[in-house]
């Protein structure tokens, strides 16, 4: 067991952990933040995706002690004072989900991309969700979500 701290949509947390944890466990378990989803296990649908110092992560891939001193953000990180993040509320206006399973992966893998680039091409948007896996809408809807978001004012 070891201890762990490291900032969690924004705040400072520390907790104790077994030395071989995946991050996903300590975030969905440990912290019963239950946003993050386990799809695959193996780092192949992205619903588990979270921020990690401004990089898009699969969660389920990563030990939790190598988030140590670093910043990390899951989808309950996005929304302030109750109000939607313009991403989330894009999905929302382009119907963008459907049984919403693969949402936070999808919603994570968005966010860093428009953190590091507020105006992506269609084209950089896909190759940005590309790790994400959706079994329900398709991508379109999704692809406009995330152009529609980048046009909103932050």
């Amino acid at each position: 067991m070891s201890e762990l701290r490291f900032t969690l949509n924004g705040k400072p947390v520390c907790v104790t952990v077994e030395d071989n944890a995946r991050l996903l466990d300590v975030l969905r378990d440990t912290l019963g933040l239950t946003g993050t989803k386990e799809g695959c296990g193996v780092g192949e649908c992205g619903a588990c995706t979270v921020i990690v110092d401004g990089d898009a992560v699969n969660s389920c891939l990563m030990p939790a002690m190598r988030v140590s001193g670093k910043s990390v953000t899951t989808v309950e990180g996005l929304a302030h004072d109750g109000r939607l993040d313009r991403l989330q509320q894009a999905v929302l206006d382009h119907h963008a989900l459907q049984c919403g399973f693969c949402t936070p992966g999808f919603l994570m893998s968005a966010k860093a991309l428009l953190d590091k680039n507020p105006h992506p091409t269609r084209e950089e948007i896909i190759t940005a969700i590309s790790g994400n896996l959706c079994r329900c809408t398709g991508y379109e809807q999704i692809v406009e979500a995330i152009l529609d978001a980048s046009e909103r004012e932050a």
